[in-house]
């Protein structure tokens, strides 16, 4: 018993339609997810930071994620800026006084002194905006360029890369009929004991079944 199942002709469209919204989507959500976490030292406003040390406890402790998004820092806010001093060292604290163009007035919640440093908003690379506990490893993996580079290439690879179903459907789309096989009908046409005709006319006897 042979059942032919055909695909109503809408149905390859309705399936292209579905995917090329899906890859859209997704897209999308890679392109915000990029705007979201790109770092500051690839020219983002996300700057994440690992609390080492005691000054900031018990707001945070050493092994803390902190994720800090560029802006208008207030007194009051904690603030993850660079000092020149430091040669490249960050240090997040929090501003208790002065303003972003004399220098800010800067203070671990812990310490009962006054950070020697009064940096400017030019030197402020972001205000705290998420704490995420105890999660330094995974953090300073993300943290790094390199890492964070080849996460998106992946990610990039991934959403290029054709998938088998797509080259099920390219093959579906057209297919060939394979040419039928078998005796020749007409061949069949011809009454037992009728005498055949080569090409060249010439007439040959006649084949008569054997009786038995």
């Amino acid at each position: 018993m042979t059942s032919d199942v055909t695909t109503a002709p809408g149905a390859h469209l309705a399936h292209r339609v579905l995917r090329a919204v899906a890859s859209v989507l997704l897209y999308s959500a890679a392109a915000v997810a990029a705007w979201l976490l790109w770092p500051t030292n690839l020219g983002g406003c996300t700057t994440l930071t690992i609390v080492s040390g005691h000054s900031m406890e018990p707001t945070y402790e050493t092994g803390d994620l902190v994720v800090s998004r560029c802006g208008e820092p207030q007194v009051g806010d904690v603030v993850v800026y660079r000092p020149d001093e430091l040669d490249g060292g960050r240090i997040i604290h929090r501003l208790i006084g002065g303003d972003g163009t004399n220098g800010w007035v800067v203070q671990g919640d812990n310490n009962d002194w006054t950070d020697p440093f009064a940096p400017t908003n030019d030197q402020v690379l972001g205000v705290a905006q998420l704490h995420v506990a105890k999660v330094g490893l995974v953090g300073r993996l993300v943290a790094s360029p390199w890492v964070f580079g080849s996460c998106l290439l992946i990610a990039g690879a991934l959403l290029v890369w054709p998938s088998s179903r797509d080259e099920d459907d390219t093959d579906d789309a057209d297919p060939t009929p394979a040419p039928a096989s078998g005796p020749d009908p007409a061949a069949d046409d011809l009454p037992t004991g009728t005498p055949a005709v080569d090409d060249d006319g010439t007439r040959r006897p006649a084949l008569t079944p054997a009786g038995g």
